[in-house]
């Protein structure tokens, strides 16, 4: 298929072009990108490029979006923000290695079921993507799911035999194209592994030249201080670069950690979303990993027994109050996004404090938080997620103050499950773009197309897509710069990004008008390094008119030639 974008600006972590271009689209690569109306159409499909932006399609760092992803309301959802490439198998539980059986279950609220996957590692659930669908799909290595794989639901620490046994399936699975290893230390059973458990397991990824990825231990928050040493102490006992999920704190604490890291010597990115609150399973912080590690069959039926609730409320709430800074007002800080029991269905949006109330009034009984939280937890058999609040709230200022951090990249941390679900699925991309660049002035469209593009290309070894270029990959979007934004918000939270209206994948229109068009280019992505022997590498800046300017930008030409020289 041939394509011309027409009378364009084109913007990447390179800079920003002549005030108009046409870009000639053959096949999956852009084949040039002359001056705007020297291209003669013939049979070429011809998209109108005049008054926005044209970018390399944006990266989603980390998404839940694994097996949603072949729905194409979710497909719609992604590509209304930009995203033409999504990472999962985050946070340390994902379909492979493995049937991919414990991930359903114990993740059925965050990534839902695969609707083909059964088995086969890395290899086939990148296969089960290609061609199936209008977005690009990554995997990272999930380290809890490789735990479970050899364990099982062991709380033990591993045996050294067991622990080669791991490190065999981590390094199998980088093998076959993962991006890296990913942790998720508040889930079981990666709440399990000790730091000298996660550090061996790194020492393949750090062969393989992949990324160590960590959603760190104890909730963030205030907390994140002994989570960062953590991490710290992995990529020195390993030698692996490192990357933080969902890096949420004030401002100023994770600008303190970020440098604690680089003096350490430590190597580390890590990833965003302009959002305060989180999300996640409600069992995670209301429950003892010690019982969650079981199948959710047998810990609903621990639940409905009046003796273990006694037990829990007299020994295990109160201890709770501490994580994520949730206090001890955690049940109006959680409000319910996904609740699987259908007698449930009304409670979606309410607090948990707000649905013991209305529970209450509808059964004309008296039921507190506790038991409310648990009595939904047990009639839906644990598959229940929450946004979850934070006692202080973030400016936009500050929000923007992390996203312009020259280590950040996007992600989403994007959940679609749920009637009444975080908006960061929705809304991530487009806010970030018209927070960061037009609303508070953190950034130029430069730095923010290295934010959601270019710096997760390089870090984690997604090949030719990180600027548009002759020879690149044509996964491309392009942008209203004056329009572009979210709709959805927390009370309101299934609205869909605004200002970008067209995608390609592949150089395929897989956005047109702001509707699918039903084409499904997209493909599992596997690892590979940026190469500077590839069509159309070279410098960066070769075709631009305006230089990335300031300190972002030049650490960013900076990593990309590293990179480069490193191949």
């Amino acid at each position: 298929m041939t394509v011309i974008i027409r009378g364009v600006v084109v913007v990447d972590a390179g800079g920003i072009g002549a005030a108009a271009s046409d870009v000639l689209i053959d096949g999956e690569r852009i084949e040039a990108i002359p001056p705007t109306g020297t291209l003669d159409p013939g049979d070429a499909h011809v998209i109108d490029g005049r008054g926005r932006l044209l970018m390399p399609g944006f990266v989603d760092a980390h998404s839940h979006a694994d097996g949603a992803l072949f729905d194409p309301e979710v497909q719609l959802a992604l590509l209304r923000q930009g995203v033409t490439t999504v990472i999962g198998g985050q946070d340390g539980v994902g379909y492979a290695p493995g049937d991919g059986a414990y991930a359903t279950e114990y993740f059925a609220a965050i990534n839902g079921p695969h609707p083909s996957y059964r088995g086969g590692g890395v290899a086939a659930l990148l296969g089960a993507y290609d061609g199936a669908t209008a977005v690009n799909a990554a995997t990272l290595v999930p380290a809890g799911t490789v735990r479970f794989e050899v364990m099982g639901r062991s709380t033990d620490a591993a045996s050294p035999a067991e622990l080669a046994r791991m490190r065999a399936l981590v390094a199998d699975g980088l093998g076959e194209g993962a991006l890296g290893l990913s942790t998720g230390l508040d889930y079981a059973p990666g709440v399990f592994a000790g730091t000298d458990e996660l550090a061996a397991l790194a020492v393949p990824v750090a062969a393989a030249g992949a990324v160590y990825v960590s959603h760190m231990r104890g909730g963030y928050e205030a907390n994140s201080a002994a989570g960062i040493a953590e991490v710290a102490a992995i990529a020195r006992s390993s030698g692996a670069r490192v990357h933080v999920s969902h890096f949420h704190a004030e401002p100023h604490l994770v600008r303190e950690l970020l440098t604690d890291l680089d003096r350490a010597g430590v190597d580390a990115t890590f990833d965003a979303y302009p959002y305060t609150r989180g999300c996640s399973i409600l069992a995670m912080p209301i429950l003892p990993a010690s019982l969650t590690v079981r199948p959710a069959a047998e810990v609903a039926a621990e639940l409905a027994d009046p003796g273990i609730r006694a037990m829990l409320r007299e020994e295990w709430f109160p201890t709770i109050t501490g994580y994520a800074s949730l206090g001890p007002e955690w049940p109006s800080m959680l409000t319910l996004a996904h609740v699987a029991a259908p007698d449930y269905d009304w409670a979606h949006g309410l607090t948990i404090a707000e649905g013991a109330a209305e529970a209450s009034a509808r059964s004309g009984g008296s039921i507190d938080a506790i038991d409310f939280a648990l009595d939904v937890l047990v009639a839906s058999r644990l598959e229940v997620n929450v946004v979850m609040a934070v006692q202080h709230e973030r400016s936009d200022a500050g929000l923007a103050e992390i996203l312009s951090h020259p280590a950040a990249v996007g992600g989403s941390d994007g959940i679609f499950i749920g009637r009444h679900p975080h908006p960061r699925a929705r809304g991530s991309f487009p806010r970030s773009l018209a927070m960061l660049v037009r609303e508070q002035a953190a950034l130029g469209w430069a730095d923010a197309s290295a934010l959601v593009s270019a710096r997760s290309v390089a870090r984690f070894g997604l090949g030719d897509r990180y600027a548009v270029r002759e020879g690149f990959v044509a996964d491309l979007v392009l942008v209203d710069p004056d329009a572009v934004g979210a709709t959805a918000s927390y009370s309101a939270p299934l609205g869909l990004g605004v200002g970008i209206d067209d995608v390609l994948v592949a150089g395929v229109p897989v956005l047109a008008g702001g509707e699918l068009t039903g084409a499904t280019p997209g493909r599992g992505i596997r690892r590979a390094a940026v190469d500077s022997a590839a069509p159309g590498s070279g410098p960066l800046v070769s075709h631009r008119t305006t230089d990335i300017a300031g300190p972002v930008g030049d650490e960013w030409s900076r990593d990309i030639a590293e990179e480069e020289e490193e191949v």
